[in-house]
């Protein structure tokens, strides 16, 4: 969650409290349902006496009304029934309509603010007579599906914090919001109801349990500040133990532009190129290095501190340590196979290091020669291009740095996955690839947004 230098909006809805309580949640999360089904009935009556086509193209609009009504009536909830949708929004694309996707990825954190009183309460109840060490902006800077943030001075030192508090009551309301969110899709007849569905459910439950825990959170930034401290590309945010609890975080203010910022658009192209180098070079310290990743690549937990000379350096400011996740062992040299093969841009070494997994052990030669073929694409920017005759040409500059605006690669992985998906025994892949692939994906945009372009000698080569 950023803590941007950007003012706060004034005219943002300020509520005075949340709709925490299971019976307040279930009988808001009923009305809905019951109006999702009530609709579908009428509209199953309705077209029963169209042709097919007309009937399909009838369902679809339904549907897409249907999706949108869902998520406008979570988002009015906010907690972790807001950031249930948006975990399925971004890790459901294999199980859901895209009707639903579409709609869930409407799922706005930036929504009404919860009341000065009410946090400056729930502050009281956390820190005690602590509270009084601190002076705290009554006006929020950030706010969350599960939090909001607010800056504050440390009077005694005059050290700039920001406190993330989490929202009264939403922790102890994630398992009957997992339970109301299956029950609606369920009722609703939008989705599908699988063993997939239920494997997503328990792995959000995992996620959001662990994203609720700042204590966790705490030591995760601890080590991601001890890791990059000597980096002067990178900022993280400094722990300040003393007001931090379970469902209080207090840490540095760091200050920073947006990545979508205009100032950022108009830096030397140069900088900008040293700027998405880094932020792809600490995804791959994430990977083959730690072996745990930050897995939400929202454009919200990354700042960029512009420095005021031409010679400086450009820093990137890593916000929101929450939703990390740690990979074992077999899972990473599965995956440093891969990467050496894309590299290399070699089909058949693609094809061996997908052995010893058991989701790709279990397909045919033939599926497993095409997701081969996907994942030589999926490296493209990550291979050399000495070796990939593929890469189009106007992807590379002259000194062989890859293009990422140009390369239009996630449509081009979008129709290629889908190809590769209607022709074989398709599965719900592991969660584990699900992530790191939907991190990638947040890498290219940064990085086209950023117009960057990369050297994939200086990413690859440390790891091979």
């Amino acid at each position: 969650m950023a803590n941007d230098t950007s003012k706060p909006s004034s005219n943002k809805q300020s509520i005075d409290n949340l709709k925490t309580s299971g019976f307040e949640r279930r009988m808001s999360i009923a009305k809905t349902s019951l109006n999702i089904g009530r609709r579908w009935a009428g509209n199953s009556v309705s077209g029963m006496f169209l042709n097919k086509e007309a009937r399909t193209a009838r369902n679809q609009a339904f549907m897409e009304a249907q999706a949108n009504y869902l998520a406008s009536e979570l988002g009015k909830l906010k907690g972790s029934v807001v950031k249930i949708g948006q975990m399925l929004a971004i890790y459901g694309e294999h199980i859901l309509p895209p009707e639903i996707t579409r709609a869930l990825q409407t799922l706005n954190d930036d929504t009404a603010t919860l009341s000065w009183p009410t946090i400056e309460l729930t502050l009281r109840e956390l820190l005690g007579e602590k509270l009084n060490e601190l002076d705290v902006d009554p006006t929020p800077i950030g706010t969350a599906s599960l939090a909001q943030v607010h800056r504050a001075t440390v009077i005694a030192t005059g050290e700039q914090v920001v406190l993330k508090i989490q929202y009264p009551g939403v922790a102890d309301a994630i398992n009957s919001d997992l339970a109301l969110f299956k029950q609606l899709l369920k009722v609703s007849n939008i989705v599908p109801q699988t063993r997939s569905l239920d494997a997503w459910f328990e792995e959000i439950r995992d996620l959001l349990h662990h994203e609720v825990d700042y204590e966790a959170e705490a030591m995760t930034t601890e080590r991601f500040y001890d890791r990059l401290s000597h980096d002067p590309r990178y900022v993280v945010p400094k722990i300040n133990r003393t007001y931090s609890k379970k469902r209080l975080l207090c840490m540095s203010y760091e200050p920073g532009i947006t990545v979508v910022s205009e100032a950022l658009q108009l830096l030397p192209h140069e900088r900008r190129n040293a700027i998405g180098q880094a932020a792809i070079e600490v995804m791959m310290k994430e990977i083959f290095v730690w072996g745990e990743m930050q897995t939400d690549p929202n454009f919200g937990n990354y700042l960029v501190r512009v420095s005021d000379s031409d010679d400086g350096i450009d820093k990137l400011v890593l916000l929101d340590f929450g939703a990390i996740r740690e990979f074992d062992n077999h899972l990473l040299t599965i995956a440093h196979g891969l990467l050496k093969a894309g590299y290399r841009h070699d089909h058949q070494a693609m094809k061996l290091a997908m052995r010893g997994y058991d989701f790709f052990d279990s397909m045919s030669e033939k599926v497993r020669s095409d997701i081969a073929s996907l994942f030589l694409l999926a490296t493209e920017p990550f291979s050399d291009p000495a070796t990939n005759l593929n890469i189009p040409a106007d992807c590379l500059d002259k000194n062989n740095r890859y293009i990422w605006a140009n390369s239009k690669l996630h449509s081009r992985l979008s129709s290629a996955a889908t190809r590769a998906m209607q022709s074989f025994e398709f599965n719900l892949p592991p969660k584990e690839f699900m992530f790191i692939s939907r991190k990638f994906i947040g890498a290219y945009t940064f990085l086209t947004v950023l117009d960057a372009y990369t050297d994939s000698n200086k990413l690859v080569k440390p790891y091979l």
